[in-house]
């Protein structure tokens, strides 16, 4: 599928159902790689008016707001985001808004003792830490499915960012009305997957 028919689709899901937040997060990557930075923005924007837990969305809006030249935005949404990521213990997205400050030569906005208390706990755990989230969790007993791809996900993403995207899926697949039957709509969903939890190219299928 092209990106052009990736934004089409993603487009109408965000149309059909203006508050699932997965579509406007889709719309928004599928944006960014097409380089259409100020309406990526404008999509994650809208996820994380839906969901403000979700940090990747707060990473990624940032991130587009920098592309499309609106620094001072950028870095409120990069500051703010910053707090709620390490409130969550989502290490990895907060390390890459904090590089994304400095960057830009911002100072890291300073935590309050709760997101402190998270981060140290996470830290001290010992627990498997999830690769999309940072945050410490629990590992699965084994490959979702097989091959690369499923064994990639058991080393890498915890049960519990797992089970977020099995509900995720779940919209996509009665957003776009997939018939996983077919090996169009098996690949659209396979690709949203991949979107979801960052699962680098050298591994997909």
């Amino acid at each position: 599928m092209s990106i052009d028919e990736r934004i089409a689709r993603f487009e109408n899901m965000a149309s059909a159902d203006p508050d699932n937040e997965m579509a406007h997060f889709s719309l928004g990557s599928a944006y960014i790689q097409a380089g259409r930075a100020a309406e990526a923005a404008g999509s994650f924007e809208r996820c994380i008016e839906i969901n403000r837990n979700m940090s990747k969305a707060w990473q990624l809006c940032g991130e587009a707001m920098v592309l499309a030249g609106w620094t001072d935005k950028a870095a409120a949404i990069l500051e703010e985001g910053y707090g709620i990521a390490a409130a969550r213990g989502d290490h990895m997205p907060q390390d890459a808004m904090g590089q994304a400050l400095q960057g830009m030569g911002r100072e890291l906005p300073a935590l309050d003792e709760a997101a402190k208390a998270a981060a140290d706990e996470a830290a001290a755990s010992g627990s498997f830490i999830c690769d999309r989230t940072g945050r410490a969790g629990t590992q699965l007993a084994g490959p979702p499915f097989k091959g690369p791809e499923g064994e990639w996900i058991a080393e890498h993403i915890s049960a519990e960012t797992w089970q977020e995207w099995i509900d995720q899926g779940t919209k996509v697949i009665n957003e776009l009305r997939l018939d996983l039957s077919r090996d169009e709509d098996s690949a659209s969903y396979d690709e949203n997957m991949r979107e979801y939890l960052g699962i680098p190219e050298s591994v997909q299928s």
